[in-house]
């Protein structure tokens, strides 16, 4: 089978996280991502939080899968001249700069646009047209920015951030899908464009419902599946929600069998509406069935907390997995809280490609995340991350350098 992106060429100038993000995705469906990095150092990440000596980190391996990667020396004269054909020969730049760093390379979007009309310029920042433009981004800044952090954690406690990277793998997810219709959007133009995606934007967008539950506060001055109600006046703001379910269907984390040792015994459980009757015959509440402060989604909103904790009572006699298995049967929607450790030894996990292993010549073999997408026409096959410079000389000769000007590159140290 072909690969759904295979053909189209990624130039990519990104580092650390949120573009390497952007960039593995489209090289999983085939695009051909040369990766452009500073000769003797490369990307950043490559020595960040390195857990084996003399060895890239997994920080690095598990951002850059399928690439290849070529060292260039961008503020050389000669290694502008390279950039120049390697902007006419790819269909795609990507970069995550800090703002203005390619304008003073001397690499503007009029600029490349004259080198190559169809190209695509696809850029991460951390903020939008507005005051903050300028400024520098890291994915916690993104997640307080973006509305992550003040919806995040218990009712009165801090803004909490989230394990899951929202701000730059998030972004990098995002960026992803502009360009795949900047390229479609190309077919009929036979035009490039420039691609943006602030952090802080994507961040927002993941947090969609929290701007949701601003309004209706805003209208009603109560939001009743908040563990706030009814016994804590709601401010002028969204609050922080502890584990309650950001939809509609009430739900919150309990106590499973062994939770006084193991940290992630527990369980995340919804009352959904529609299996109310079954949640009550589980627990041996079956007369909350008809009982009218129990009956209805409407009427079980202020007893949350009574009725969270006499379900707790039940599961706290279960395993997490326990407690799955017989829920499931009655449809009921849960969820265990699965470890790293017990997501990395899923064998479901690896069977769908989502948790991969890979060998690598300096590292060893290591797990990594697969993609998480998945298209019946065109498989995934995860290979390691590249060595510092790889390519160099495979992508040039591809371009139609010759071995000696190759060499002259590598003499004035542009390569």
């Amino acid at each position: 089978m072909t690969k759904a992106l295979e053909g189209v060429r990624i130039l990519d100038f990104t580092h650390v996280q949120s573009g390497p993000t952007c960039t593995q995705l489209l090289a999983w469906f085939g695009a051909d991502v040369i990766k452009v990095e500073k000769a003797g150092e490369g990307d950043a990440t490559r020595g960040q939080l390195r857990d084996i000596p003399g060895a890239d980190s997994l920080y690095f391996t598990m951002l850059n899968h399928n690439k290849r990667s070529i060292t260039l020396n961008t503020k050389d004269p000669k290694g502008k001249d390279v950039l120049v054909d390697l902007i006419k020969q790819c269909d795609v730049m990507v970069e995550n700069f800090a703002p203005g760093a390619l304008d003073r390379m001397g690499f503007s979007w009029e600029r490349i646009q004259e080198i190559n009309p169809r190209i695509i310029l696809a850029s991460i920042k951390g903020f939008g047209p507005g005051p903050y433009e300028d400024c520098k981004v890291y994915e916690n800044v993104a997640q307080c920015t973006g509305g992550a952090a003040s919806t995040t954690g218990d009712p009165d406690g801090l803004p909490t951030v989230t394990g899951a990277q929202i701000g730059d793998s998030g972004t990098g997810l995002h960026l992803a899908l502009g360009i795949v219709t900047a390229l479609f959007q190309r077919e009929k133009t036979c035009r490039g464009q420039k691609v943006s995606a602030a952090m802080q934007d994507a961040v927002l967008n993941l947090c969609r419902v929290k701007l949701r539950d601003q309004q209706r506060l805003e209208r009603t001055g109560v939001l009743k599946e908040y563990p706030q109600y009814p016994d804590i006046e709601f401010g002028e703001a969204v609050p922080r929600a502890g584990n309650a379910s950001g939809g509609g269907q009430p739900g919150s984390i309990l106590k499973c069998k062994g939770w006084q040792k193991d940290p992630n015994a527990y369980i995340y459980f919804i009352t959904q509406g529609a299996v109310w009757p079954a949640i009550c015959k589980v627990i041996g509440e079956e007369d909350w069935i008809t009982n009218p402060h129990f009956a209805t989604p409407e009427a079980r909103l202020p007893h949350l907390k009574m009725i969270f904790a006499r379900i707790e009572e039940w599961t706290k006699t279960k395993t997490k997995f326990e407690a799955m298995d017989i829920l499931n049967e009655h449809d009921i929607p849960c969820g265990p809280i699965l470890s790293m450790k017990e997501i990395a030894e899923d064998s479901s996990l690896r069977a769908t490609g989502t948790i991969v292993e890979v060998d690598h010549p300096v590292r060893g073999k290591y797990l990594t995340v697969g993609n998480p997408i998945k298209l019946s026409d065109s498989p995934v096959d995860v290979t390691r991350s590249p060595l510092l410079g790889e390519h160099t000389e495979e992508v040039l000769a591809q371009m139609g350098y010759g071995k000696a000007r190759i060499e002259e590159l590598r003499s004035a140290k542009v390569i």
